[in-house]
């Protein structure tokens, strides 16, 4: 999540960064549309086309990780992979850093993926097994990608990343403790090809689309891609598909689900073992994250600002409960 002072709608901005990339001029009433959270989007049309324009601050973002997640979306795309497309700027190439009087940002622009998100349909069994399909397949195709460029972060990154944010919150030794006890514990578990490598991250609901027309799916926003264990993408994946299904129907559509992502993935192994560890971890990083997104404070903000704070202490709250506990077994 960016920092609260980069969530508002600035389409001047928007405008300024869009004239690296062809667009249709009337299509610019789209921007109404936008949305922040990790990124600024604004969708607007090239000849009729729905794109969406994607850009942050560069104090916000790493260009290793943006750059790896380009090579990775052409690999996809190579192999027929469902998955957004980047499109280049005038100048050929998919980011751009941009200097505005705003500040420095990084921008890219992607092609709409067809279908509907997962989030807005009826979720019956054989729009769920595909959706396990979609990231048994992804986790398949990572198993033999090799970056030539730049490495994605690991989660070891991650955890350093949220070490460093934490020396700027000296009372939160509760979240420092938390770091040190998953990078312990992630130690000891085995790291081979089957069951590590580049993985999603938010590989949620509103993040996959699905096509009825291939009965299949597509999937955006990459940009919390890393290097952990496939279970962490599948922990995420059946922790935002429960909260949309009725408590009766769960055991079904969690086994549609992890039978669509099987189909795909490869060999089963005991994987549903890493889940709790893999939920700490995701619970951590929202953590962290959001609390360097809200540390800083303004006079006079406004009331939808208030509001948003008000729903990230709980979620803070929320996602802390579990520091400091222990965790079952964790072994597979």
């Amino acid at each position: 999540m960016l920092k609260l002072k980069y969530l508002f709608q600035n389409t001047d901005l928007a405008e300024m960064i869009l004239k690296n990339w062809n667009y249709d001029t009337e299509s610019l009433d789209m921007f109404q549309f936008y949305r922040i959270s990790s990124n600024a989007i604004y969708p607007f049309r090239d000849q009729g086309e729905v794109r969406l324009l994607r850009f942050a601050p560069v104090e916000e973002k790493n260009s290793i990780n943006l750059g790896a997640e380009l090579e990775f979306l052409r690999y996809l795309q190579a192999n027929q992979y469902g998955a957004m497309e980047a499109v280049p700027s005038n100048a050929g190439t998919e980011l751009m850093k941009a200097h505005t009087p705003w500040g420095t940002y990084y921008a890219s622009v992607f092609k709409r993926v067809p279908g509907a998100q997962l989030g807005t349909l009826d979720l019956d069994d054989s729009i769920v097994y595909s959706y396990g399909q979609a990231l048994g397949q992804l986790h398949h195709l990572s198993k033999a990608f090799t970056s030539e460029k730049g490495k994605r972060w690991t989660y070891t990154d991650v955890l350093s990343w949220m070490q460093e944010v934490l020396k700027d919150f000296p009372t939160e030794t509760s979240a420092q403790n938390e770091v040190e006890f998953l990078r312990t514990y992630f130690a000891t578990w085995p790291m081979t090809v089957q069951n590590f490598g580049l993985i999603h991250y938010d590989f949620e609901l509103d993040n996959v689309f699905y096509d009825a027309k291939s009965q299949s799916c597509y999937v955006i926003d990459f940009d919390d891609a890393m290097y952990h264990w496939y279970a962490m993408d599948v922990e995420q994946s059946l922790d935002s598909l429960r909260e949309e299904i009725q408590p009766e129907q769960w055991e079904q559509k969690k086994r549609m689900f992890l039978n669509g992502y099987w189909s795909e993935a490869g060999e089963r192994y005991n994987m549903e073992n890493m889940f709790p560890v893999c939920r700490r971890f995701a619970n951590l990083y929202g953590y962290v994250r959001v609390l360097r997104s809200t540390a800083e404070q303004f006079l006079h903000e406004p009331e939808w600002m208030s509001a948003l704070r008000a729903r990230l202490d709980e979620a803070m709250a929320a996602n802390s409960k579990p520091f400091g506990k222990g965790i079952g077994s964790g072994r597979f």
